[in-house]
């Protein structure tokens, strides 16, 4: 199979960086364009200087302006931010591109499909709903929120196994979700900011999506009542979650932590370069996970959301746990190459 030639749109940024660097190890891709919008005509060694090192294979590479006519490419994937990606995304996929977007602008709109591989892929059937509706030669497939996808992972095999009622989340969210130069370092360090704007409503919300049920070309939100805080902590990278859960039947704590720790979707069944073999892992050990230690965990760096100190609550059929996921790979860059990966392997993409 050929590589495939990808485009990432905001490819000079923190998150798209990610992207360079993720899709020059992946077998199925090669990065064969970026576009940016300061950084327009410069190579991305100049782009790049004094935020990380680049692939070799990228170095000479020209930033393009984020504009269809300028770039041959196979798939796109964006990591604009969302005023941007409102306008220039479509403009992509009206050109014919497929376009993979992290990006929050796209999520909520009915024929827009969003996507974590493990859970929902049936949802990618909205795609010829969405090129009929629009008259799109290419589409748009987005990803959640990077809190969302740590959340929705053990929400997904809870409420197969038992049904699920209720979810209540705390989020500690690490600097590195709000981008290189988001969060002041005097406001951060030594400090926990109690808010973080507009992402407690993407996390009540974007699980009903994702966890609901496509019928009649439509998706079906799930029944599922969500409360959640969300805070940012001097931390780098993971975003680590506190997370109580009413399930519609008592379960067993043992039987829980089996159901979670065996979870396991299409990307598994068809093994996916970046599939982990299992996406979530249950530690047994009281302080685990923790961000610097775990946000890595696994066989597939930062794909896997760990899970740990899995306890009944004190009311019946709640259970209390934390959650931690890498914010930028699983979180933004992998899931969103996962899903590039799933519409090949299912043939909604030529390679």
């Amino acid at each position: 199979m050929r590589r495939m030639k990808a485009a990432v749109l905001g490819g000079t940024g923190m998150v798209g960086q990610l992207y360079v660097d993720l899709l020059a190890k992946n077998p199925w891709f090669k990065v064969a364009a970026v576009t940016g919008r300061s950084n327009v005509g410069k190579t991305l060694a100049e782009a790049y200087v004094g935020r990380g090192n680049i692939p070799e294979e990228c170095k000479d590479l020209e930033v393009l302006p984020s504009d269809p006519s300028k770039i041959d490419a196979d798939i796109v994937f964006s990591c604009l931010p969302s005023s941007a990606a409102r306008e220039v995304e479509p403009r992509f996929a009206k050109a014919g591109f497929p376009v993979i977007s992290d990006a929050s602008a796209h999520r909520t709109w009915p024929d827009v499909p969003l996507i974590v591989p493990e859970i929902n892929p049936e949802h990618l059937e909205l795609i010829d709903l969405q090129k009929k509706n629009r008259n799109w030669d290419g589409f748009i497939v987005t990803t959640p929120n990077c809190t969302t996808v740590g959340f929705v992972m053990p929400l997904k095999a809870l409420m197969d196994k038992y049904g699920l009622r209720y979810a209540n989340l705390v989020s500690m969210q690490a600097v590195s979700g709000a981008g290189y130069s988001g969060v002041p370092s005097m406001a951060i360090l030594g400090n926990i900011i109690p808010y973080i704007d507009g992402e407690e409503s993407k996390v009540v919300e974007e699980p009903r999506k994702i966890l609901g049920r496509l019928k009649d070309g439509s998706i079906e939100p799930a029944e599922i009542i969500i409360d959640a805080t969300c805070t940012r902590t001097p931390t780098i990278y993971g975003h680590l979650e506190v997370i109580q859960v009413e399930l519609s039947e008592d379960a067993d704590i043992d039987d829980v932590r089996e159901t979670l720790n065996t979870f396991t979707g299409l990307p598994q069944m068809l093994e996916l370069p970046s599939a982990p073999k299992r996406p979530i892992h249950v530690f047994e050990e009281p302080d685990r996970p923790q961000p610097r230690l775990d946000a890595d965990f696994g066989d597939v760096k930062g794909m896997i959301v760990t899970v740990g100190r899995l306890r009944r609550a004190n009311r019946p059929r709640h259970y209390s746990f934390v959650s931690l996921s890498h914010n930028l790979i699983r979180g933004a860059a992998g899931t969103a190459i996962l899903t590039a990966e799933l519409l090949i392997a299912t043939r909604r993409l030529s390679s």
